[in-house]
């Protein structure tokens, strides 16, 4: 028996994130019905509502108006209005400021349903090819190379398989980030256009994924599948690893060279061999 929309109750309403298809008839009526839909972009929802003939009125609610909204928001749910969050694509809450507001609407007693749809993340895991018991969801990476560097690296020792979300604009540089502190081996998947009409998928390694957009300009949104690190990767005590790092210095290559090229046999962070690279005491030849 359909009993929702109920007054006092914010509805977490997945939308398409590419094929207008994908929306479930539950998504439609409770956008039908409630009494105010919050949208992240108005305009770009509205065309998403007029195709679905759906005429209840829009709020914007994003990154940059949240900390006002949310007050209001609150105020029409405690007066028992029924409103609809939705994101310009999928599941609100994953990588935009949903949270926020599902979490102001628990702290106040407002009740808050999830209604289910598509998710970029996992559309693109299903289709990946690579191992999807456990995996971990990382959004956005860091705009700035050494951030993001600095993020991959303490993610490198993660054996789970790995999703990103990224631009096409950023796409190069990120995937030049992954070759320098995970290795340029580990297998990657792209998943471009999810659902829409030009949708790819596009499979190898990281070395590989470089060659290919050094000749081909990256266009669309990409969802990144990348995979963790094996099992029965080897893990070395801190005097084992001193003692290879010693032996790669005596080389006649850096601390820094020795920490890099040891971090890619470990998949352990390149800050932490470098600070063991520095507490080592070198004999000077006779």
């Amino acid at each position: 028996m359909q009993t929702d929309p109920k007054p006092r109750t914010l509805y977490v309403v997945g939308t398409p994130i590419g094929n207008l298809e994908d929306i479930t008839f539950r998504a439609v009526r409770i956008l039908q019905t409630v009494d105010i839909i919050a949208a992240e972009d108005t305009r770009h929802t509205g065309k998403l509502l007029q195709h679905f003939q759906v005429k209840t009125p829009q709020v914007s609610y994003h990154e940059h108006n949240r900390t006002s909204r949310i007050p209001e928001l609150l105020e029409h749910l405690v007066n028992n209005k029924a409103i609809a969050l939705v994101s310009d694509a999928g599941m609100p809450g994953i990588s935009d400021p949903g949270y926020e507001l599902v979490k102001a609407c628990i702290e106040a007693g407002i009740a808050v349903v999830p209604i289910p749809g598509a998710s970029a993340a996992i559309t693109a895991l299903s289709a990946a090819g690579l191992p999807t018991d456990r995996f971990v969801f990382e959004g956005f990476l860091p705009a700035k190379s050494q951030q993001r560097q600095e993020h991959l690296e303490s993610l490198q020792t993660e054996s789970r398989t790995l999703v990103f979300y990224e631009s096409p604009h950023r796409l190069r540089d990120t995937l030049q980030d992954l070759a320098l502190v995970w290795g340029s081996d580990r297998q990657i998947v792209l998943g471009r256009e999810l659902t829409k009409l030009y949708e790819e998928f596009w499979r190898g390694t990281i070395a590989e994924a470089i060659a290919h957009y050094n000749q081909r300009e990256p266009q669309g949104e990409y969802t990144l599948v990348v995979a963790g690190i094996p099992a029965s990767q080897p893990q070395l005590t801190e005097e084992e690893l001193k003692a290879e790092l010693k032996q790669l210095i005596s080389q006649g290559i850096s601390r820094s060279q020795a920490s890099r090229q040891l971090a890619k046999f470990t998949s352990l962070p390149r800050r932490q061999l470098y600070q063991l690279a520095l507490s080592i005491v070198l004999t000077p030849e006779l």
